[in-house]
């Protein structure tokens, strides 16, 4: 019998499946089928990257309980559909308005 774990315990990428549970909505078969094959179509790329921008994605990917390069398609993903937020610049523009 498996161990069911704490809320408590859970990191946030477990938290946010969590959440996300109570939102849930299937999908009908045929737009699974559709994300499913879309999702299936990738291209393996060679990519250079600094030793230090790689070290930080993967201990950013290690905190989200993600592969490192899950973590940075996911990061391509969102920066190519305008989805991408940048946090920083966000603060700056709120703390400007105050």
């Amino acid at each position: 019998m498996a161990k069911k774990r704490s809320r408590s315990k859970l990191d946030r990428y477990e938290q946010a499946i969590e959440n996300s549970l109570e939102e849930f909505l299937p999908v009908a078969p045929a737009e699974k089928e559709r994300i499913l094959q879309a999702a299936g179509k990738t291209k393996t790329i060679s990519l250079r990257l600094n030793e230090i921008v790689l070290e930080n994605l993967r201990e950013k990917a290690a905190e989200e309980g993600l592969p490192y390069q899950t973590l940075i398609s996911s990061i391509l993903y969102r920066f190519t559909s305008g989805r991408l937020i940048d946090v920083h610049a966000i603060r700056q523009a709120l703390d400007a308005i105050k």
